[in-house]
């Protein structure tokens, strides 16, 4: 998308950086239960680490990261065999554990387990491209059917009380049609379900104009894990999704950013803050109460706020007369709340809720062979090289350091006289972005 359907004066772009941001990156195992189309990250039994290991990793970023929360990723986290443990260990270094689980292996008691230990949320992975691990009932099942999934899941979380729930979905081509129903869907269920992410579909495929290179080593691009043989679409951008939504809600208004290495006009984080209750939008959070929350939240915590409680998530009635002078995006839906109440007064006992909607969009490929990443990546992880060095790398291109040790670089093929594509024969230096 060469310009900017959103203007970027009307955004705030989000202040995480490398050194200092509201998430960090967690892979305690690789091992999972299921095996989804699109996964960036290799499925490996028996790679449990060792919890010492794990808890070397929080010092590690502790010791380069001003962070708000730990993301417990993998791989399945819930297959780690000291879960309860690890998410006790980083509620006591004073920072948010969020389990990032496909929820399959979810029960009552160990999420009581969990809750005690300090379990701050869980961000579910669920969409209609997941392996057969969740048994006969969700195979062939659309986005749609899978709300049944995605609703047991919220309402055995706000059952156990005081627990963040939040969704993703990978977004590819064929799916981006289902995007403003989920967004209802959630909208539906504003009390339970404080955030829905959609991540956009990446991955290499044979038209790609690119030859793959780690250092000076030329890889075959479909020896690579995140690839596939038949012509998938992956271009889709956060401008795309936002336009599909507002076929839905024409009001939809986005907020907040990351931008991209390469590009500012590429949203790479697109966060959107609606507030409601359960059968009524009344209007988004502007760019300044994102900047407020989280100048005031860095001021007096001295990190980047990410995930909120659903405690202070359902004061979107205080949010709303607390802030209407400073923000338009509210000051507009306190208008529409005013207007709603009117008509009936008795709608005042009706809590009013924020929610988020998210877009992620991975890595982009520049004509010129760079590649486009998430500028202040949240999902930063640990990695330790041959050499010994530690360091923090892009979570969904640790694959590629884990299996060739560095990250790869695009080079442009070259034309022949017919305008047909060659291999390269030589390296192009292209800066290397750690």
């Amino acid at each position: 998308m060469e310009q900017p359907f959103i203007p970027l004066d009307t955004l705030y772009r989000l202040p995480w950086t490398l050194p200092d941001n509201g998430i960090t990156w967690l892979e305690p195992t690789y091992h999972c239960n299921l095996h989804c189309f699109g996964c960036y990250r290799r499925n490996i039994k028996d790679s449990d680490k060792p919890f010492e290991d794990v808890k070397h990793e929080l010092d590690f970023y502790q010791s380069q990261r001003k962070t708000d929360c730990i993301s417990i990723a993998g791989g399945e986290p819930l297959l780690y065999p000291h879960i309860v443990e690890l998410v006790a260990e980083i509620k006591s270094r004073g920072l948010k554990p969020i389990v990032n689980t496909n929820g399959a292996l979810l029960t009552k008691e160990l999420l009581h387990e969990l809750k005690k230990a300090g379990v701050f949320g869980f961000t579910f992975h669920i969409d209609s491209k997941q392996g057969k691990g969740r048994g006969p009932k969700w195979e062939g099942k659309d986005e749609l059917e899978l709300n049944e999934l995605r609703l047991e899941l919220a309402e055995m979380v706000a059952a156990e009380g005081g627990i963040a729930c939040s969704f993703n979905a990978t977004v590819y081509e064929d799916t981006l049609r289902y995007v403003p129903d989920l967004v209802e869907w959630a909208h539906k269920h504003i009390d339970i379900v404080n955030t829905m992410v959609f991540i956009l579909f990446r991955y290499i495929t044979p038209s790609l104009p690119f030859d793959f290179y780690a250092g000076d080593k030329k890889i075959q691009w479909d020896d690579i894990l995140y690839h596939s043989e038949d012509e998938i679409p992956t271009d889709l951008m956060a401008p795309d999704v936002v336009n599909e939504i507002r076929k839905k809600y024409p009001d939809f208004a986005p907020a907040a950013y990351l931008n991209g290495t390469e590009r500012a006009d590429h949203y790479k984080w697109l966060l959107t803050e609606r507030l409601g209750t359960k059968d009524k939008v009344f209007g988004y959070a502007g760019k300044k109460l994102l900047e407020m929350t989280e100048s005031f939240y860095h001021l007096f915590k001295d990190r980047y706020l990410s995930y909120v409680s659903p405690g202070t998530l359902n004061l979107g009635r205080t949010t709303m007369f607390g802030t209407w002078f400073l923000d338009k995006g509210i000051k507009n839906a306190l208008k529409n709340y005013l207007k709603y109440v009117a008509v009936n007064p008795l709608r005042m006992l009706k809590k009013v809720h924020l929610q988020s909607i998210m877009i992620i969009q991975p890595v982009d490929f520049m004509p010129n062979g760079d590649q486009s990443m998430c500028d202040g990546c949240p999902d930063a992880t640990y990695w330790k090289d041959e050499n010994g060095r530690e360091r923090l790398v892009w979570s969904c291109r640790l694959e590629e350091q884990m299996q060739y040790g560095d990250f790869l670089r695009t080079v442009p093929k070259k034309k022949d006289k017919n305008n047909g594509e060659v291999e390269t024969e030589i390296i192009i230096n292209l800066d290397k972005k750690e």
